[in-house]
């Protein structure tokens, strides 16, 4: 130890007391850090005390509670609700027993209530201190430093996701099994234009949004509407409960007032449709892309005479006209595998709208039938009953086709010209008297190209002229006469007279010749007596 020396002392003695110093320190901070943890934990209980239904005082870590529940960009709001029920609110999320009314809790005191978890071991315990409610959260053990951090950490998630919902514009909240509303988001909160509080009127208008859910389910959806107050609106939401934990439910509601609105008007337009297609004469069938008959109107069971259960059964396309051809409904195929591919080409015709066809039926009635295409691959059937307008116009046909013949008996050719000029009709001495056929050519005749080849086989006459200028004239027209010659001689009588709807007739009558013989002349030439 002697050969240590003067500097050798002095170097021990420096780690000595180095070393002392770091003891020192270390207790004291393990004093401090004890202590600390006591102090900490008297200051993290969760304390308020009620004046009635007003907040009279809060601890330090209840002033954070009501500072992290207003979820506002200032935490200080004046405007926030500081009574029992903003309070209540933040507290019932966890302890849901929490009563509706400081004063129910107050006749309540003191008492004790669990947490909703049963893996959280905190209480919140109810007391009266002269008359007013005390309500303190106790935990089990003080925090450490890492559970102190992942609470931080976790609060602040929850912040962020409530800040979220809160901004979500379709309402969420979540409920207790008795329907308590222990948190909800800001559109939820709107739906009774109320800002923080659940009031009566409230809990009427929302009541349909807390839907019954059995012990086996896990969740469920119904649409539910919600009476706005005006008598012509009404909101409608697509809501979802699903179970979140033992006792609570995550409950989300979807505006889903557009689409039923717009169903509505489908509805209402299909409505339309069918009263319109009931009273159409025509009979209409539609089948869908799967050629399955989708819609048909009474007038279809009327001309086809197909019962209405077949009909209502949705049968396919094939079946339908098969069912057509057993009631001899349309014409007879000549055989069967004819048949087949006839509607199928059918379909492809119909589906490009080129489907048309006309049936003669054996019970003398004719449909005429068309096909359509549809929106989303789907194709119309329409059938009509053309027989009356077959029978007129057959008969139509018959009294013309008698009328010619009539005409074409008279010795008297006879050309009629529209108002607009063009030669409509003629019989068969007009056409062999002027070897002219207005039928042989596709193109109108007009009275210009008749009168030029007429002109070319008479002498020189004004009456062509004249003709053409009447036929021209509007208003009042009288009959007139006029005589020409043919080319060999022959003399025409000429009568134009105007008939209905502006026409004219024109008819030529050829004078006979009189052939005087050589004594007959001179026998007229000899002197009386």
């Amino acid at each position: 130890m002697a050969d240590l020396g003067l500097w050798g002392f002095v170097a021990l003695g420096a780690v000595c007391i180095a070393a002392a110093g770091l003891a020192f320190g270390l207790f004291a901070m393990l004093d401090r850090r004890g202590s600390g943890r006591k102090h900490s934990a008297m200051l993290d209980h969760v304390a308020f005390l009620f004046d009635g239904e007003s907040l009279e005082h809060a601890s330090e870590a209840g002033q954070k509670i009501l500072a992290r529940g207003n979820l506002d960009d200032d935490p200080a709001d004046p405007d926030a609700d500081l009574g029992w029920t903003g309070v209540a609110q933040l507290l019932r999320a966890r302890f849901p027993g929490l009563p509706a009314s400081a004063a129910q809790a107050l006749q309540e005191a003191p008492g004790r209530l669990p947490a909703r978890d049963p893996r959280d071991h905190a209480q919140l315990t109810l007391s009266e201190i002269r008359g007013r409610l005390s309500v303190v959260v106790t935990e089990e053990s003080p925090p450490d430093a890492a559970d102190r951090h992942l609470a931080i950490i976790r609060n602040d998630e929850l912040h962020a996701v409530a800040r979220a919902a809160n901004l979500f514009p379709y309402p969420i909240w979540i409920s207790h099994a008795d329907g308590t509303v222990i948190w909800s988001n800001a559109a939820h909160e709107r739906l009774a234009d109320r800002p923080d509080r659940m009031s009566d009127q409230a809990k009427t208008i929302l009541s349909p949004l807390d839907l019954d859910i059995s012990d086996a389910q896990d969740s469920t959806s119904r649409r539910v509407a919600i009476e706005t107050g005006e008598s012509d609106r009404t909101d409608w939401f697509d809501v979802t409960k699903t179970r979140s934990g033992r006792n609570g439910f995550l409950n989300f509601a979807i505006d889903i007032s557009p689409v039923v609105e717009a169903e509505i008007a489908q509805h209402r337009f299909v409505q339309t449709l069918s009263k319109t297609f009931a009273q159409l004469s025509t009979g209409l069938a539609i089948f869908d892309r799967n050629r399955q008959l989708a819609l048909f109107n009474p007038a279809l069971i009327d001309l086809t005479t197909l019962p209405a259960d077949f009909l209502s059964a949705r049968p396919d396309l094939q079946s339908f006209f098969d069912r057509l051809r057993d009631n001899r409904m349309m014409p007879e195929p000549k055989n069967y595998a004819g048949w087949r591919q006839h509607i199928a080409e059918l379909v492809v015709a119909a589906a490009d709208g080129r489907y048309h066809e006309t049936w003669s039926l054996p019970s003398g009635l004719t449909y005429r039938v068309t096909g359509r295409p549809h929106p989303d691959g789907a194709i119309a059937i329409l059938i009509e009953d053309i027989s009356a307008e077959i029978s007129l116009t057959r008969r139509f046909r018959s009294q013309l086709d008698l009328g010619q013949a009539v005409i074409d008996t008279l010795d008297e050719g006879i050309a009629v010209f529209s108002a607009t000029g063009a030669l409509t009709f003629s019989n068969a001495a007009f056409r062999a008297m002027w070897k002219l056929d207005p039928e042989s050519s596709f193109a109108e005749m007009t009275a210009r190209d008749a009168t030029r080849h007429m002109r070319t086989i008479c002498t020189d006459t004004d009456f062509w002229t004249n003709l053409r200028n009447f036929l021209s004239q509007t208003g009042g027209r009288d009959p007139w006469f006029a005589d020409i010659r043919m080319s060999d001689g022959t003399p025409i009588e000429c009568r134009v007279a105007p008939i209905a709807a502006g026409a004219t007739l024109v008819g030529f009558r050829m004078r006979p010749v009189l052939q005087v013989s050589e004594s007959q002349a001179k026998g007229a030439s000899m002197p009386l007596g």
